[in-house]
């Protein structure tokens, strides 16, 4: 069984449960175009793929964008690491990734497709589509993501080589027949799925265009209009989860107390900084959120495998965000990676979407307590000769004094980590030892 469909009994059967839903977004090329793999400031362990551009144009270097190859490898990187439920692709990648490759197949992880594309995602380069009310549009078709085909082979079993959910995407821009011609064009996706009983999670996203909404009562237009849109609608159509821009705790909890059997979800956003992305997901979870699907937060981190970990750290309820940027940096500087801001900047709330209370200026940034890579200050846990770590901190006189029993996490009687009985310092202690023995 995927993760995902667990996680989705496990949800239902136990509301008060902590299980959690990661997705990443790799479907950028429906937006972006060449820039949608990302900087090439990251690549998977693979390397570079060489690719021939013209000297006298310019030197491969100086373009500064992965080019798809480099993409997929870090797909393939991403799922191999197993800490996502959901890999969302375009059309075109997941046919090379699940139907040709079947990369999934022995995977916990769930493919999944944009099933379409309104025009609010095309945000090409010198175009103006994005400034334009969202129209409707698909570029896929439901059987060519679940076979590659305009029509597939329905006479079977109902398996399909490829993806078997889709990411369904609706903006409302509170314009009467704008709003009901992207409603008119989910109903028919919506019947259509149905009838070739494949599964989709509905992405709502707030009005591009001027709205005449004032930004805080964006929160009640769109929960409105996600419980006005579904009351018509049977569990047989209805999606698995919702994707919404995270619009606060009293909007998050308004929409996630209304039904059990509703899983809200959020979406990522911006890149910022790495403080936006773990405070987002650790806040919204906490307010209701199930599922987070992070795209550019992800794809332009400066090593993807170690920020999905912190992530799945962060919503286990082991490690802080303010923990998690911290161990996060350290993984960096262990690589010798360069961030792309300092520990100090990269600790700063800068998501205008999180100051729900108006207090942008006064939530701006954190205070760094701790900091394990100030200046003249080592955290650094020693493997001891039975496999046990000792946490050192500071100069060699103040790990001397610091060190405690053993200096090991309480474990069981099997040796493994004993994480109930763990104290936030402990936990701090393994997650550290064992993210620099992984990653560096």
């Amino acid at each position: 069984m995927k993760s995902l469909d667990a996680k989705l009994a496990e949800i239902k059967a136990n509301p008060a449960s902590r299980t959690f839903i990661l997705a990443d977004a790799k479907d950028a090329d429906m937006a972006f175009g060449v820039r949608a793999p990302g900087p090439r400031n990251y690549l998977a362990r693979r390397g570079a793929r060489p690719t021939q551009f013209s000297p006298e144009v310019w030197r491969r270097e100086e373009f500064g964008y992965r080019n798809l190859p480099e993409f997929l490898d870090i797909i393939r990187e991403v799922t191999h690491q197993g800490l996502i439920d959901i890999m969302l692709m375009s059309a075109y990648v997941n046919e090379q990734l699940t139907i040709k490759e079947s990369l999934f197949a022995n995977s916990l992880v769930t493919p999944a497709a944009r099933a379409n594309d309104t025009t609010d995602v095309w945000a090409v380069r010198h175009g103006c589509y994005t400034g334009e009310p969202s129209q409707p549009f698909r570029s896929a078709s439901i059987d060519q993501i679940q076979c590659g085909l305009v029509e597939c082979d329905r006479e079977g079993a109902g398996s399909f080589p490829g993806a078997n959910l889709g990411l369904y995407s609706i903006t409302f821009v509170n314009d009467l027949e704008q709003d009901r011609e992207a409603l008119l064009w989910y109903k028919e996706f919506r019947e259509e799925a149905e009838r070739k009983d494949f599964r989709h999670f509905l992405e709502v996203f707030d009005p591009n265009v001027e709205s005449g909404i004032a930004p805080e009562k964006l929160g009640e237009f769109i929960n409105d209009n996600i419980l006005r849109t579904l009351a018509g609608v049977p569990e047989s159509g209805r999606p698995i989860f919702l994707k919404i821009v995270y619009h606060g705790p009293k909007a998050m909890e308004e929409l996630a107390q209304y039904d059990p059997n509703l899983v809200v979800g959020i979406l990522g956003g911006s890149a910022g900084t790495t403080y936006d992305a773990f405070r987002l997901i650790h806040d919204a979870q906490k307010y209701g959120a199930r599922v987070a699907l992070f795209g550019r937060k992800i794809n332009n981190a400066e090593h993807q495998l170690a920020f999905i970990e912190m992530l799945r750290l962060i919503t286990d309820g082991r490690i802080s965000p303010e923990e998690a940027v911290r161990a996060y940096h350290g993984v960096l500087q262990g690589k010798n990676i360069k961030p792309h801001r300092s520990l100090e900047d990269d600790l700063r709330l800068t998501d205008q979407s999180m100051s729900y209370d108006g207090s942008a200026a006064r939530r701006a940034t954190v205070e760094v307590k701790d900091n394990p890579l100030a200046e003249r200050e080592s955290v650094e846990p020693r493997e001891n000769a039975d496999g046990s770590a000792t946490y050192l901190r500071g100069s060699a006189a103040e790990q001397s004094a610091a060190a405690t029993t053993n200096g090991e996490w309480p474990r069981l009687p099997s040796g493994a980590p004993d994480f109930g009985r763990m104290t936030s310092s402990q936990r701090r202690t393994y997650d550290n030892w064992r993210l620099k023995r992984k990653f560096g």
